[in-house]
């Protein structure tokens, strides 16, 4: 004889009820898991921004030590440009008596060496090979990058023009300039990497009556001259960019 049993029927409401149980699980998680994503987003965001801060102080203190350096270059051209500033009278008179080399010396201590400036790259490199550019804001990325380019375009300036005509000098100087005379002026120091220059010669300075190649090195020193003066100017440029950067950032990021 077979039992029949009834059919087991959950109560009203009871699916209803699983349903929005689960789903509340589900919401539950996926609140959780997007909270996690979000607080992860969160922390790398607050970490480029302080790496972001810290290119910044580190590219700002760049830019204090190179103003010092273009300052101190910007001396150091003065110097020559007052040294070569007496070019025409000083051929003038030695047009007329070849024996009459005293004004030369100070035409040959200030031609006689050349001191290209080097950016200080330590946060550029970084920027670069690093991606760091993308944490930074646009308006101080875009400065940073028209600063590099400045110096990049004075960079090719000195490696070209400057270069040559300081190489030039040197190169004619070799042939115009006795060996006594040159062995008199050029002393090595011991406790300097350079030459030391001492103006006081007493051996005869050119090889007399070689006329041409007097011309040719006056030539090339009124050359040099000139790029010496266009150099210093764009180093006071290069500088008014720098302080335009140091006081951009310092008053942004409230540096010191």
């Amino acid at each position: 004889m077979e039992i029949h049993h009834p059919h087991h029927q959950d109560p009203p409401g009871k699916k209803e009820k699983l349903w929005k149980h689960y789903a509340l699980e589900f919401f539950m998680l996926f609140i959780a898991v997007s909270a996690g994503f979000f607080m992860e987003n969160l922390r790398e965001h607050f970490a480029d921004e302080r790496r972001g801060k810290e290119y910044i102080l580190s590219f700002y203190e760049d830019l204090k030590t190179d103003t010092a350096k273009i300052s101190a270059l910007i001396d150091y051209d003065q110097q020559k440009i007052e040294g070569l500033s007496n070019l025409s009278n000083c051929y003038e008179s030695i047009s007329k008596n070849m024996r009459a080399t005293s004004c030369m010396l100070d035409l040959l201590k200030s031609s006689i060496s050349y001191r290209p400036f080097q950016m200080t790259d330590r946060t550029l490199s970084q920027l670069g090979n690093a991606g760091g550019f993308r944490l930074l804001e646009k308006e101080d990325a875009d400065s940073i990058m028209k600063y590099e380019s400045a110096f990049k375009f004075f960079q090719d300036f000195q490696s070209t023009l400057c270069q040559q005509a300081q190489d030039n000098v040197r190169s004619t100087f070799n042939l115009v300039i006795t060996f006594k005379a040159n062995m008199q002026m050029m002393k090595p120091r011991p406790d300097q990497e350079l030459l030391f220059f001492d103006k006081q010669v007493t051996e005869p300075l050119l090889f007399l009556g070689d006329t041409a190649l007097l011309n040719k090195y006056f030539n090339e020193l009124l050359l040099y001259y000139k790029v010496i003066i266009v150099h210093q100017k764009r180093l006071r440029g290069l500088k008014e960019n720098q302080i335009r950067l140091i006081e951009f950032f310092k008053n942004k990021y409230h540096l010191q």
